[in-house]
């Protein structure tokens, strides 16, 4: 784990705050190690229902990609590093900036304030991982090129014009109206919600060539750092017969 990730548990829903507000909060290798880590406890307990995913401060909910210390984003991505087939909530304040609209774009929901800013400068600077893409098959098409194409500052009640946002606050209250979504859901059939995500995002949604990429490096990653993979290496170094356990 990182100080630059905070997880608190409130009943039923885990809030994860991304918390390097000196940094804009931008995604560095450890904080998305840490997301996925994080993530991976909260599918694995039944008693939390709903995930929210927010920002320390009012600068920024995140910068992105850090660019001193780029991250394997896959890791922090829904439905790429992050598997789970619960609902999870982008509370958003501030600016958010690049890899942080594909979080926002890939969560199941979105809140934000009023002095929020979605920017994607990748046209701008040079480079991009190809995962904001995945904005096409979410937003209409020429309001996903808006974003993509121009780099221009999209103000929040235009993200919600476009149907990135389902909410809009006052400044400091995107995090509470968020909580309210989720107190919701936290009380229903966590089974049927399953269901009904993993119906959307497995059957309905098209995915880019980024996120085919994402989820082939996340299995791969998984089979190395598998105990197969060390029983594996460890039979053919004794020269023996490999025990494999399926983990």
């Amino acid at each position: 784990m990182t100080d630059g990730l905070q997880i608190e548990k409130r009943g039923r829903v885990t809030i994860f705050t991304l918390n390097r507000p000196d940094k804009m909060n931008a995604i560095d290798t450890a904080l998305a190690l840490a997301l996925q880590e994080g993530f991976a406890a909260f599918d694995a307990d039944d008693d939390q229902r709903v995930a929210i995913l927010t920002g320390a401060g009012d600068k920024a909910f995140t910068a992105g990609a850090d660019l001193t210390d780029f991250p394997e984003l896959w890791r922090c991505l829904p439905g790429l590093g992050i598997t789970t087939m619960k609902p999870v909530i982008c509370a958003i304040d501030g600016l958010c900036i690049g890899g942080g609209i594909v979080l926002a774009a890939l969560s199941d929901l979105c809140v934000a304030s009023t002095r929020s800013k979605f920017v994607y400068p990748e046209g701008k600077v040079g480079v991009t991982g190809g995962y904001i893409a995945t904005l096409a098959a979410r937003l209409p098409h020429k309001m996903a090129m808006e974003i993509m194409l121009l780099g221009r500052a999209v103000s929040a009640d235009r993200a919600f014009q476009m149907g990135l946002v389902n909410e809009v606050t006052e400044p400091g209250e995107h995090l509470e109206a968020a909580l309210a979504m989720a107190s919701e859901m936290a009380v229903m059939a966590p089974f049927v919600l399953r269901t009904l995500k993993k119906s959307v995002v497995s059957d309905m949604l098209t995915s880019s060539p980024a996120e085919h990429m994402g989820r082939t490096m996340r299995d791969l990653d998984r089979v190395d750092s598998s105990e197969d993979k060390q029983e594996g290496l460890a039979a053919l170094r004794d020269k023996r017969k490999a025990e494999f356990r399926g983990r």
